[in-house]
């Protein structure tokens, strides 16, 4: 994220941060930047499809220190791509590099890989703890800056770009947010968070006093999400370069070093500018200034108003309202309650999925889950199925389709996806999309469990909590390739067993669920857990198997989510999956079939394993 190679630099420079201690104040949070972090830092295997538990207990400690120094945090989070698409280029090079780093990771190589449910275990986290967030329509930067600039308080985020905004009171990167160390003052201040924070006029002062309105025009220059200009190739080669961009003097920040020198000799960004343009082809120039200026514009603090969202939970920006999305869409969008996913299949048409460590020589594990994806095209898009004969003007050729980056063994391949057909019986042409929220609940909640191949007297005996989780086991057991093994599905469910059961005995919401039985039971479970497992081999077929589920659950996630939630959403971080765990329960299966037995200490317990197997068998 951010200006190629500007993060590295100003790291090795401490010259260019100032020492703060951060309390008593309103805290600008990149979500996008902090859940990658502390994903990162909570995570000790990538190569199992994630630890949610672990990392919903950072993400707790995290707003916890803050809370202990009194710093009132706000979330902005990214997202979708918005109608311009202008970062298509670098989400496909990104989509590429973590393709990379999946293959890796499944040969046993080393790297690091975010989880498919990351995101969504973020967002819920943070309604859960009662931290304000926005998702915003697009892009999160400008919106960001924008309110921290409102507010006169701080950015804290990693993403480089920070250092090129204009902000009154500084981007604090998370590397240097020291939230694990909190100080105590002496006195009535109260403890804090060591911390530093960039300095931009230090960072200018560097470059013979360099104006900082020509950061913006540096950023575009050298390379940044938005803009990567080839063109500009013939400027670099043919400008007058002063000694440090001279190849070898400036090291690997040569150019970047180069650029900001050769453009401190200038008063303002206009004349900058037009001095670019004269090193450049005639026919080009009109293009480049368009392109140039346009990733200028993206350093603007935007004019949203995010203080009014926290205020009165209303968002409204341009882009949203030429969007033409119904107002319940775009409600649900800034809350979090729908995803970027919905936002992309709707304006752009188009959508990446997320690569997992999975076994590349099989299709991706995200084609069990494409007829639940159709089926959310079909109502986003909205293909109306009639039972009378289509005329000839109304045939499949019209039907919409979406745009899927997905991978295609070891490659990205992009594939357009046709919508499915919705059958007027569920919502007919009187619900479009702005009135599907007025559709009985009662038909919503069928419509979900018709997808998933599922009937509601099934999951009677199931608690609220976990039955889209069990819904979607049945149609990943009915719907995966090859077919899930017994020992698999085992594993899977003894693990959402033992989830409940953290549960009830953790916390203080189900302490009055817990028994002496269930206690016990959690006690052997922990012994159970503390002795070595035998065989650690890593099983990729396996792994391949519990991607499909995961997909499968995302995507039933945000079906649900687009019904209004007919069924309860599950709570990602009370450990619903642990691949740590699922994978040693499978391979503990195989060898030791009595591992079926390892909550026998609770009735309560071994009552929902069974209930769970003979609804899913059935």
């Amino acid at each position: 994220m951010g200006v190629q190679g500007l993060a590295s630099f100003v790291e090795e420079h401490g010259a260019f941060f100032t020492e703060l201690r951060v309390r008593d104040i309103k805290l600008v949070i990149d979500g996008s930047s902090l859940y990658h972090q502390l994903c990162f830092a909570s995570a000790v295997d990538f190569r199992r499809g994630g630890d949610y538990g672990p990392f919903a207990a950072a993400i707790r400690d995290f707003f916890g220190s803050l809370r202990a120094c009194r710093i009132a945090p706000f979330v902005v989070l990214d997202g979708g791509r918005g109608a311009g698409d202008r970062k298509l280029c670098t989400l496909r090079a990104r989509a590429a590099a973590r393709l990379r780093a999946a293959h890796g990771l499944s040969r046993g190589e080393g790297g690091s890989l975010v989880p498919l449910l990351t995101r969504e275990a973020f967002v819920q986290a943070l309604g859960r703890l009662g931290v304000p967030f926005v998702q915003c329509f697009a892009e999160a930067d400008r919106e960001i800056a924008g309110l921290a600039n409102r507010w006169g308080c701080p950015v804290l985020s990693l993403d480089s770009d920070f250092c090129v905004f204009d902000l009154t009171a500084g981007y604090c990167p998370l590397t240097h947010f020291q939230w694990r160390s909190v100080c105590a003052a002496e006195g009535a201040e109260g403890c804090y968070v060591p911390a530093r924070c960039f300095s931009v006029e230090r960072f200018c002062g560097h470059f013979s006093r360099l104006n900082k309105s020509l950061l913006p025009l540096f950023a575009a220059m050298n390379g940044n999400d938005y803009a990567d200009l080839a063109a500009l190739q013939v400027f670099f080669s043919k400008v007058r370069s002063p000694q440090r961009w001279v190849a070898g003097k400036g090291g690997k920040h040569g150019r970047l070093l180069g650029l900001l020198s050769w453009l401190a000799q200038f008063a303002e960004p206009t004349e900058a500018l037009s001095n670019v343009l004269e090193h450049l082809k005639k026919h080009q120039r009109e293009e480049i200034r368009e392109l140039l200026c346009a990733s200028m514009e993206d350093y603007t603090p935007s004019s949203v108003n995010l203080e009014e969202f926290f205020q009165s939970g209303r968002y409204d920006c341009e882009a949203g309202r030429n969007s033409d999305l119904p107002r319940w869409v775009l409600d649900a969008l800034a809350k979090g309650k729908l995803a970027p996913f919905i936002s992309n299949a709707l304006i752009v048409r188009s959508t990446f999925l997320h690569v997992q460590v999975e076994n590349m020589q099989r299709p991706s594990a995200h084609s069990t889950a494409l007829p639940i994806r159709q089926v959310i095209y079909g109502l986003l898009l909205k293909v109306s199925q009639s039972n009378e004969a289509p005329a000839p003007s109304r045939q499949t050729s019209h039907q919409p389709v979406v745009c899927e980056f997905d991978r295609l063994q070891k490659t990205l391949k992009k594939t357009f996806v046709q919508a499915a057909s919705i059958s007027t019986d569920f919502c007919g042409d009187r619900f479009p999309l702005d009135k599907l929220i007025e559709v009985p609940m009662s038909c919503r909640q069928m419509f979900l469990l018709e997808t998933l191949g599922v009937k509601m007297s099934f999951l009677e005996s199931i608690p609220s909590h976990l039955q889209l989780p069990v819904a979607v086991t049945c149609y990943w057991m009915r719907c995966s390739e090859p077919k899930v093994k017994l020992h698999q599905l085992k594993a899977l469910l003894l693990m959402i067993v033992s989830g409940e059961l953290h549960r009830i005995t953790t916390d203080p919401d189900g302490a009055a669920l817990c028994t002496e039985d269930d206690s016990m039971a959690y006690k052997e479970f922990l012994k159970w857990k503390e002795n070595e497992l035998q065989n650690k081999a890593f099983d990729l077929d396996a792994a391949h198997s519990y991607c499909q589920w995961q997909c499968c659950l995302q995507m039933g996630l945000y079906l649900n989510q687009l019904l209004c939630t007919p069924l309860a959403e599950p709570d990602l971080s009370s450990r619903l999956y642990s691949g740590t765990l699922v994978h040693r329960l499978y391979q503990e299966l195989k060898s030791t079939p009595s591992v079926e037995n390892l909550f026998s200490l609770s009735p309560k317990m071994t009552q929902l394993y069974q209930a769970l197997l003979s609804t899913v068998e059935s």
